[in-house]
C-alpha cells in the first residue's frame, strides 16, 4: 500500500509539473523551480545516470527561435502557450562534459553531445564549498597554520580560479588563499601571506601545498570591522509612493514602457522584448530584444607567484546569477520596490531559490525632465516643465569581495541607463610597511591602511546588446565631427557632422580615443516625416581599456577587452563575450573570434557589444570597505520619435 502511494504521489507531482510547464505567457521566462526538478528527474533517471559524479553546470531555457518570439509576441495568441519549450543543459560526470537538450514539453532528451573543445564549465557551488573545506582535513594545513600561531577555527580559505597560462593540457584546478577572521567580520582584510593550496576538482583533493612565508606578518583587526554610521538601517525614513508599474509574472509595465525581466545562474538579471509607446502614432515600437551582462574581466596587476593568475572572468567561471544576492529592503532598494525571486539548479541539479532576486522600483531622482522659462511675452513669465521619474531594475551580485550593483533604468523620455557600481571589500595582501615613505620597491598597488597593500586591478564589464531599432535590421553609423574652416564670415572655424555607416564587422569595432564621435544604430527602413533615420545613440561612459599586452595570456582571452564596441551579426549562440566554457579557456572562442570572420552588418539584424571599463589605482578611502564606485551608458533616442515625447502635441 505505501508503495502504491508513493507511486501515485510521483504520478501528481509529475502530472503538476506538466501542466505549470504549459502555463507560460512568455516564451522567454526563465525555468521555473517545478521545471529544474522536471529536468533533474528527466536526466538523473536516462542513460546519463550511470556517470560517476555527476555534476549539473549549467542549466537555463534554450532560447527559442526570435522570429517566432517575435511573430507571437505580435499576434493573438498570447494568452496560450508557446508551442514549444526547452532547456540547455551542462553537465559533467567521468571526467566529460555533456551538452543536453531537455524537450519539457514531452519530458525527454532530444540531444546528448559530448563536449572535446577548450575551456571547461562553470565552477559549480558544490564543488567550491567542498574545495574551500579540505584544507582543515589536512595534517600539513594544520601544522601550518600551527606554526604561525594561529586558531585554525579562525581560519577561512577561498578557491579562486587560476587561468591559462600556456599549458597544453588544463585541468580543472582551483587555489586556495586564506583569511583570518578572528576579531573581524570582514574576511579580506586579513590575508595570510604565503600560503597557497591547489586543489584538483576532478578527484576534490589537495595536490600542492606552497607555504612561503617572508617578512611579513598578519595585520591588526583594528579597524577593519563593517559597521554603518547608520544606528538602525531597518528605521531610515524613506518616501513611499505609489506605484505607476505593474508586475505580471515576469512581464513589467510602466509608463510608456513595457519589458521582460528574466534570470539565470549565468548572466543574472535579464531584459528582454522591450518596447515603448509612441504617444503620437499610437502604437508600440520595439526597442530591444535581449540585453545582459555577457562577461567581466578582472586582472590583478601583480606578477608575483600568489598574484600572478588572479585575472577572474566572474560571468563564465562562477556566474553573476549564482553570485546574486538577497536584497534587503532600505539598503539595496527603496521601500516602493517591488521584488522577483531568482531560481536556478545547484550542483544536484535540484532548484535553488535566491529571494528577492531582483528589485523594481521608481526613482523619484530629483532631476528636472525639461523645463523652460518664457520671458519672451510682454508682462509674463512662463515657466513650465517635470521633474523626472524613472523606473529600476536592480540586482546585486556579490563575487567573493566585490559587489556589483547592477541597474537598468528606463526613462519616459525613451532612454535606457545602464549603470554598474563596485563596492565591497578590495583584495589586499600584508606588508611590514605603516607608511607610504617607507615603500622602496614595487609593491603592485598602494598602501591603503597600515600593514595593507591594495592591490592595482581592473574591471571590464561587458553588455550583450540585441538592439532591434523598430524593428529587426538595423546598422550602425559613426558620426565623426570635423573641423571646417568659415568662409565669409567673422568667424574662423566651425565642425560638421560626416556620417559613416560600417558595412562589416570589422568596420564597427571601436576604440575611443581623442576622435569627436558618436555612434547610433539605425533603422534604414524606416523614417521620420523629416525623413531621418530613426534610432538610437549610445553615449558611453568614461572610457577604460585592457592595457596588457597581446600576447600575455589573460589578454589572450580576453582580447575583447581591447575595444569597448564591438557590433556583430546576430547568431543565437554568439552570447559570451569570453566564449561558453571560459574556466581554464586559451582564447579560441569568444567575441573577437567571431568578430573576425568579418560578417555584414549593414542593414542587418546585427548585436551591439559594449564594454564598462574601471582602472582601480585603490585610495585609503577604499578601505576598510568601499563606497561605490560607478560607471556605465545610456541608448538614447534619436529621430526616433517625431517630437519630445514628454511634451503633449
Amino acid at each position: 500500500m505505501e508503495s502504491f502511494m508513493n507511486i501515485l504521489i510521483t504520478i501528481l507531482v509529475l502530472t503538476f509539473q506538466f501542466l505549470f510547464t504549459g502555463s507560460h505567457h512568455h516564451p522567454l521566462d526563465p525555468l521555473n523551480p517545478n521545471e529544474i526538478s522536471k529536468i533533474q528527474q528527466i536526466i538523473t533517471t536516462s542513460h546519463l545516470s550511470s556517470l560517476p559524479n555527476l555534476n549539473f553546470h549549467f542549466v537555463d531555457l534554450d532560447e527559442p527561435n526570435k522570429k517566432e518570439v517575435i511573430k507571437w509576441l505580435s499576434s493573438e495568441k498570447q494568452n496560450q502557450s508557446f508551442p514549444h519549450r526547452q532547456a540547455k543543459v551542462v553537465v559533467r560526470g567521468g571526467g566529460k562534459t555533456h551538452e543536453i537538450i531537455v524537450d519539457l514539453t514531452n519530458g525527454s532528451i532530444t540531444s546528448d553531445h559530448v563536449y572535446n573543445g577548450d575551456g571547461h564549465p562553470p565552477l559549480t557551488l558544490t564543488e567550491l564549498v567542498q574545495a574551500a573545506r579540505l584544507p582543515f582535513n589536512s595534517s600539513k594545513f594544520k601544522d601550518l597554520v600551527a606554526r604561525r600561531g594561529m586558531n585554525i577555527s579562525g581560519i577561512t580559505c577561498f578557491p579562486f580560479t587560476i587561468g591559462w597560462f600556456g599549458e597544453s593540457i588544463t585541468r580543472r584546478a582551483v587555489k586556495l588563499s586564506c583569511f583570518y577572521r578572528e576579531r573581524t567580520n570582514n574576511v579580506f582584510s586579513m590575508p595570510i601571506e604565503g600560503l597557497t593550496i591547489l586543489v584538483n576538482i576532478e578527484s576534490m583533493q589537495i595536490t600542492n601545498i606552497i607555504s612561503k612565508r617572508g617578512k611579513t606578518t598578519l595585520p591588526e583587526a583594528d579597524g577593519t570591522q563593517l559597521f554603518s554610521s547608520v544606528s538602525s538601517f531597518g528605521e531610515r525614513p524613506d518616501p513611499i509612493y505609489n506605484r505607476s508599474f505593474t508586475v505580471n509574472g515576469h512581464n513589467i509595465n510602466w509608463k510608456n514602457w513595457r519589458f521582460h525581466v528574466g534570470f539565470n545562474a549565468r548572466a543574472g538579471v535579464i531584459i528582454s522584448t522591450t518596447s515603448i509607446f509612441d504617444s503620437g502614432k499610437q502604437e508600440w515600437r520595439r526597442v530591444l530584444y535581449r540585453g545582459h551582462i555577457s562577461e567581466t574581466f578582472v586582472p590583478y596587476m601583480d606578477p608575483s607567484s600568489e598574484w600572478y593568475y588572479r585575472t577572474y572572468f566572474d560571468v563564465g567561471e562562477f556566474g553573476f546569477g549564482r553570485s546574486a544576492v538577497t536584497l534587503v529592503p532600505l539598503i539595496d532598494c527603496p521601500s516602493n520596490a517591488a521584488y522577483l525571486d531568482g531560481y536556478m539548479a545547484g550542483g544536484d541539479g535540484l532548484p535553488q531559490k535566491v529571494p528577492r532576486a531582483i528589485c523594481i522600483f521608481e526613482r523619484h531622482t530629483g532631476d528636472i525632465a525639461w523645463r523652460h522659462t518664457e520671458v519672451g511675452i510682454p508682462g509674463k513669465v512662463i515657466t513650465t516643465g517635470e521633474s523626472e521619474v524613472n523606473l529600476v531594475v536592480r540586482m546585486v551580485a556579490t563575487v567573493g569581495n566585490y559587489d556589483y550593483i547592477l541597474d537598468w533604468e528606463f526613462k519616459q523620455t525613451g532612454t535606457i541607463k545602464v549603470k554598474v557600481g563596485l563596492s565591497g571589500v578590495l583584495e589586499m595582501k600584508p606588508t611590514t610597511q605603516t607608511k607610504a615613505d617607507q615603500i622602496k620597491e614595487e609593491t603592485y598597488g598602494p598602501l591603503i591602511a597600515e600593514n595593507r597593500i591594495g592591490n592595482n586591478h581592473d574591471h571590464f564589464i561587458t553588455y550583450y546588446l540585441d538592439l532591434d531599432i523598430d524593428g529587426g535590421d538595423n546598422s550602425f553609423v559613426q558620426a565623426n565631427l570635423k573641423f571646417n574652416k568659415a568662409k565669409a564670415s567673422p568667424r574662423k572655424s566651425y565642425w560638421t557632422v560626416v556620417k559613416e555607416t560600417a558595412k562589416t564587422e570589422d568596420e564597427a569595432r571601436l576604440r575611443f580615443g581623442m576622435k569627436a564621435s558618436e555612434m547610433f544604430l539605425v533603422n534604414p527602413n524606416k523614417k521620420t516625416k523629416l525623413g531621418n533615420n530613426v534610432g538610437y545613440q549610445l553615449m558611453t561612459g568614461q572610457p577604460a581599456v585592457s592595457l596588457l599586452v597581446d600576447d600575455d595570456y589573460p589578454q589572450i582571452r580576453a582580447s575583447y577587452t581591447k575595444y569597448q564596441v564591438w557590433v556583430t551579426a546576430y547568431n543565437k549562440s554568439e552570447r559570451w563575450a569570453a566564449g561558453f566554457y571560459v574556466d581554464r579557456s586559451t582564447g579560441k572562442d569568444g567575441l573577437a573570434i567571431w568578430s573576425h570572420r568579418n560578417r555584414s552588418i549593414m542593414n542587418k539584424d546585427i548585436v551591439l557589444w559594449y564594454t564598462v571599463g574601471f582602472h582601480h589605482n585603490p585610495c585609503q578611502e577604499d578601505f576598510p570597505a568601499m563606497a561605490t564606485l560607478t560607471n556605465g551608458f545610456e541608448l538614447r533616442p534619436v529621430n526616433f520619435f517625431e517630437r519630445n515625447p514628454l511634451l503633449k502635441s
